[in-house]
């Protein structure tokens, strides 16, 4: 993969983990990146690890806590001042006392969380203060997904967009924008209403293409979807364009301005991401809705590996030395984890992580990545539902019982949000090769034509005054946890 750094920024990054390490010595401190891709659950998945963490929740697979070797757990102000904070508060209030799902991650934000241990080693506890601070760093996956910019030119990202625009169903939802850039010379002079109209219709082909109708991943430049203060700006007033000729833009043409526009937003926009946060980082969770994907189809799947694998290649894989970890930073541990497990009855659990394991080998070959422990793993950061078994034509069936989110409908019936119900989810393929080669054989494919996923409130979790200090139901969020900063713990 072409470097997506320069030696100026190689020179900041060196100076920024200089200081993070400086500061280590004093506070031992891990940072800890959480993204995933459209509606994964970063959100949840941060507000539920924190909270059991604060008022000791099940977490058995946590062996630091199972011991009873944490003595104390506490919020504390977070390192970075111009970051924002992860509103901790809020997402709890929602979810216990509301019973409603937080908002999605729409820019970066950090929490810190500090853990007093007893080290398991009586050697450790001679050198080590028995102090771990998380710093749990937030940020949509749409801009992970910008960083292979950085490492191509204009006319490498116009003839990429395009040609991916025109496979599968992206071409219907690209019809729009393909027009609008047909009517177009790119050597004609500038003008900023045909910037404009192209962006515009631009953004709405990547809108279409994240929708839930058709759930696709692969969908740089991020910003275009989430633009917050930028919106409107030059920056994100651009589009690839088509059959570019050989040579330099002309002088004053819409491809000079569109190429102009480009570089500014990585110069200004992607670049500070990689070199201020995730360059940063000492471990990574990447969380992925795989039940979705397959939900809707052959392609949703294709475009979750292709996303997969953009997202494996911006790490920088491999072990931490000593003396190396100074200047430069890797993140050596990566956990991978589908989502939403709750939506299955727990034995189809193993083929959902195997599913996931597929998905990650796949897009781990593709671009010949090595050296960075990947773990896999399905997980519910927030169990929705719980399990029971119901008799239908004179056979037992082991279903998930939960209460709909309002408007969720099933057989017809349509739900109003308080009403629980038991449905059966059906079953995932044991060997998730059968479901690949489908997908292989037929872009178009339905790939589970007996599974019924819908969206659940989270539980009713009653306490008397109404108190928030609950313990959060989940599956296996403790894993999850034990290999992120177990070993940092021990």
């Amino acid at each position: 993969m072409p470097t997506l750094t320069t030696f100026a920024d190689d020179a900041r990054i060196a100076l920024d983990n200089l200081g993070d390490r400086a500061a280590s010595f004093v506070n031992p401190t891990i940072r800890l990146g959480v993204t995933g891709l459209s509606r994964a659950g970063k959100t949840v998945f941060i507000s539920s690890l924190v909270h059991n963490l604060l008022n000791g929740g099940r977490l058995p697979l946590f062996e630091p806590m199972r011991s009873g070797r944490i003595s104390r757990v506490r919020l504390e102000p977070q390192p970075d001042d111009a970051v924002p904070r992860f509103q901790y508060e809020d997402h709890i209030r929602a979810l216990i006392g509301e019973r409603l799902w937080p908002d999605s991650t729409r820019a970066i934000s950090q929490l810190r969380i500090t853990l007093d241990y007893e080290s398991a080693s009586g050697w450790n506890r001679l050198w080590s203060p028995g102090r771990l601070s998380v710093d749990i760093v937030d940020y949509p996956g749409e801009w992970l997904l910008d960083l292979p910019l950085l490492g191509q030119d204009y006319r490498e990202f116009s003839a990429a967009t395009i040609a991916l625009a025109q496979s599968g169903i992206r071409k219907l939802l690209s019809a729009g924008w393909r027009a609008a850039n047909g009517l177009l010379d790119p050597r004609a002079a500038a003008d900023e209403g045909d910037a404009r109209r192209l962006a515009e219709t631009f953004t709405a082909y990547l809108r279409a293409c994240k929708s839930d109708e058709r759930s696709l991943s692969t969908l740089p430049p991020g910003r275009f979807l989430m633009p917050g203060d930028l919106e409107g700006s030059p920056a994100l007033t651009f589009a690839p364009l088509p059959n570019l000729p050989e040579g330099r833009a002309p002088k004053g043409s819409l491809w000079a301005m569109m190429e102009r526009r480009y570089e500014a937003y990585k110069t200004h926009v992607v670049k500070p991401f990689f070199r201020e946060h995730f360059a940063r980082l000492d471990r990574q969770i990447v969380l992925i809705d795989a039940l979705q994907a397959v939900n809707r189809g052959a392609e949703a799947v294709q475009d979750l590996e292709r996303a997969l694998g953009d997202v494996m290649a911006c790490f920088r894989p491999g072990a931490n030395g000593f003396l190396s970890s100074f200047l430069t930073r890797r993140i050596d541990r990566v956990v991978v984890a589908a989502t939403k497990a709750d939506h299955l009855h727990h034995e189809n659990h193993p083929h959902l992580e195997a599913l996931t394991r597929r998905l990650v080998d796949r897009a781990i070959a593709r671009i010949g990545l090595s050296g960075a422990d990947v773990e896999v793993m399905a997980l519910a950061s927030v169990r929705a539902t719980r399990e029971a078994t119901v008799r239908q034509d004179g056979a037992t069936l082991p279903v998930i019982v939960g209460t709909p989110i309002a408007g969720e409908t099933i057989d017809g019936e349509t739900f109003d949000g308080n009403r629980k119900t038991a449905i059966f989810p059906g079953d995932l393929p044991k060997n998730p090769d059968s479901l690949f080669q489908a997908v292989e054989q037929d872009s178009q494919a339905s790939l589970a034509p007996t599974l019924n996923f819908v969206r659940f409130r989270p539980p009713e979790m009653e306490a008397p005054g109404g108190e928030l200090k609950l313990s959060i139901p989940h599956i296996r969020l403790d894993r999850a946890m034990q290999y992120l900063i177990g070993d940092r713990l021990a």
